[in-house]
């Protein structure tokens, strides 16, 4: 296993010579080892660690300046629309929302002054897909980065640098680390001029994970394919099942033929992940199947090994003000599952027993 250097700072051998370590802000070996392994995963050059997903994020739109205008899709984490609109817009850079399944709808919101485009796909949490390749062609003729929230599909199912994005962010609290126990995000890129520019502010903002931070997600990395492949099954299991059912009304879920964009799914993506929402008849009843599952536990966050659910509306996306939620479906009756590595007839079994009222 790679070591845990929890130190702050490095003795220097001579005033004005250090041996490549100054202090842990700027370097440290274990957050290398963890930012080599990202970029590997996600066949990139380089890889950069993060306190938290949210704050790679804040870096990257660090690199724009007043005046400067970013589209973002609408139905991404509500975190990042919340810190979008409450905080970075208050530094002058503009934030336009939009649905990115279609394309000339984001090329008409992009600007002489666009200088980013913000992606998730698959979306959080209504599982909207968008064509990374004509993403990648729209940036390019606006001349704007294009950055991909990858936490999701994860690197076992999908590469967005094969797609012409410039940027990948993760949240390595999700699958990458898969045990629920640590936060972290990253960023991956292939341009040398932009990762030392990243690395900048990283050191000029401070928003860097601890050494045991990065060794647990390391350690949790360890086990991803593993994982991934478990989270997929499961996930596409848990989809038939509810789609069956009498007490679900719609699922959201990429690997099903049912989606719409299931076609575009199985052209960039390589499983479907563990993340399925569902639509019940009513407010009520989403509350009361969230609070009758035995086995998915009701807490925000996901892709760890165990099952969560939860009620986007009321919790991860509280932030999004309540029109704008309604608009892409996420209302109070939507919830979503983060379908873990347990048995899956287990898991059934427990959905089961809660839509059906215990």
């Amino acid at each position: 296993m790679p070591p845990i250097y929890q130190t702050s700072t490095y003795v220097q051998p001579e005033l004005g010579r250090h041996l490549g370590y100054e202090y842990a802000r700027v370097q440290n070996p274990t957050r290398e080892a963890l930012e080599r392994n990202l970029a590997s995963l996600e066949g990139g050059r380089f890889g950069l660690a993060f306190a938290s997903g949210l704050a790679a994020i804040e870096a990257a739109i660090k690199l724009l300046s007043a005046g400067d205008h970013v589209v973002s899709e609408e139905n991404t984490y509500g975190g990042t629309t919340r810190m979008f609109t409450k905080v970075l817009s208050r530094l002058g850079i503009e934030f336009t929302f939009v649905d990115t399944r279609d394309p000339e709808a984001v090329r008409k919101a992009m600007r002489p002054e666009t200088r980013l485009l913000h992606l998730e796909t698959p979306t959080n949490p209504m599982m909207r897909l968008c064509d990374l390749e004509a993403m990648a062609g729209i940036a390019r003729e606006a001349d704007a980065l294009l950055m991909v929230d990858n936490t999701f599909a994860t690197p076992y199912n999908q590469l967005p640098l094969e797609f012409g994005a410039d940027i990948v962010a993760h949240s390595t609290t999700k699958y990458l680390n898969g045990h629920s126990d640590v936060i972290g995000g990253a960023l991956i890129v292939n341009d040398p001029e932009l990762d030392e520019e990243l690395r900048f502010i990283r050191k000029s903002t401070g928003a860097t994970p601890g050494p045991m931070d990065a060794w647990l997600v390391l350690r949790g990395i360890k086990t991803l394919h593993l994982r991934m492949q478990t989270h997929n099954s499961n996930g596409m299991t848990v989809a038939r099942f509810l789609e069956e059912h009498d007490a679900v009304s719609k699922v959201h879920y990429p690997g099903l033929d049912s989606h719409p964009q299931h076609g575009l799914a199985k052209r960039q993506m390589k499983g479907f992940t563990g993340m399925v929402s569902v639509e019940l008849e009513s407010a009520e009843a989403a509350k009361s199947f969230v609070d009758r599952t035995r086995l998915f536990a009701l807490a925000e966050s996901l892709g760890g090994v165990e099952s969560l659910i939860g009620v986007p509306s009321l919790m991860t996306h509280a932030s999004v003000p309540t029109a704008r939620r309604n608009a892409m479906g996420v209302t109070d009756s939507l919830v979503r599952l983060s379908v873990g590595v347990e048995a899956v007839e287990d898991l059934l079994e427990d959905l089961d027993q809660a839509l059906s009222g215990g």
